[in-house]
């Protein structure tokens, strides 16, 4: 069957972006995130690479800033984006390329996409990013920070009463991210909360403080390799 769009469940956070659904083709880009692509059923993808040879694969690791196109998706798969300088993002940039021993046959992986991008995410060097801080003055920070603009590392070191070095220290070691790119991350979820509720491009854009909707779109491009409504009006925002 052939796919010729995207559409499924998708949910952003702090450090990565996991998608299930339909995974359509996408033309030559390199994105800032590391990203772990698979079919989960099918005759695998279409994938190809930096010189514009076509290969087929199951599953495949692209690292950051790597050009590379999908020519051919899948009505099932999966896609995994996470930071290059997450804890996993650094893993997996070390495992790049064909990532059929990486990622489980499908018949270990829940049927439902969503749910297989999860289970996935759980077993992929570096795992989740955490969800919660077990240092008193990082969780301070991590409740404080929604929804603020131009935040310095050395406010959010004032909200924690630690040091800018400490405070850094706890964003690496228990979130597995730096400081500036964690914030960056929760500027896009709120983005895409805002574009899932209806609002338009250049209103969530200013929602999560980017300038306008061309800046908002420019990040997006450069984080995931395809414009915002690829995700936003098509796919379901967990």
């Amino acid at each position: 069957m052939s796919v010729t769009g995207w559409a499924g469940r998708v949910r952003l956070r702090p450090g990565g972006l996991l998608y299930g659904g339909a995974v359509g083709p996408a033309t030559a880009h390199a994105h800032h995130s590391v990203q772990v692509i698979a079919a989960l059923d099918g005759e695998g993808l279409l994938l190809a690479g930096p010189d514009g040879q076509p290969f087929r694969c199951r599953a495949f690791v692209v690292p950051s800033g790597v050009r590379h196109a999908v020519l051919a998706g899948t009505a099932r798969g999966v896609v995994l984006h996470y930071d290059p300088l997450s804890s996993a993002g650094r893993g997996l940039a070390a495992l790049a390329g064909d990532a059929g021993g990486l990622v489980p046959a499908a018949a270990a992986l829940p049927a439902d996409p969503f749910e297989a991008a999860c289970a996935l995410d759980s077993l992929l060097p570096g795992g989740p990013v955490p969800e919660a801080a077990a240092h008193p003055g990082l969780a301070r920070v991590l409740a404080w920070l929604p929804g603020r603009d131009g935040v310095r590392l050395s406010q959010a070191a004032e909200v924690a009463c630690l040091s800018e070095s400490r405070l850094a220290h706890l964003f690496r070691a228990e979130l597995g991210l730096p400081f500036r790119p964690y914030v960056l991350w929760l500027r896009l979820m709120r983005a895409a909360e805002l574009a899932s509720r209806g609002h338009s491009l250049t209103d969530a854009a200013h929602g999560a403080g980017f300038a306008d909707g061309a800046h908002l779109s420019r990040v997006w491009r450069r984080m995931f390799g395809i414009p915002p409504s690829g995700f936003t009006r098509t796919s379901q925002w967990m």
